[in-house]
């Protein structure tokens, strides 16, 4: 039988991995996931705000700037 805690970290894993795979279908990124990338990656960039990145995000979703057409809606 599971210990209560066990059962409670697997249910905390599942969700995150839910709400990450939500926000992920409507184009929003996980924003630690993504500082954590720039800071392993390139190290000489400084990461966009969290604000900047949700910023971003809506952006490429909605197509905003895009010249070749595409619009979401």
């Amino acid at each position: 039988m599971l210990q209560s805690s066990n059962l409670r970290d697997r249910i905390r894993t599942l969700s995150k991995c839910v709400c990450d795979g939500a926000r992920l279908m409507v184009g929003q990124g996980d924003y630690a996931a993504y500082a954590e990338h720039v800071r392993r990656t390139h190290p000489d960039q400084a990461p966009m705000t969290e604000v900047e990145f949700f910023r971003n995000r809506e952006n490429a979703r909605f197509g905003v700037g895009n010249t070749s057409g595409f619009r979401c809606c």
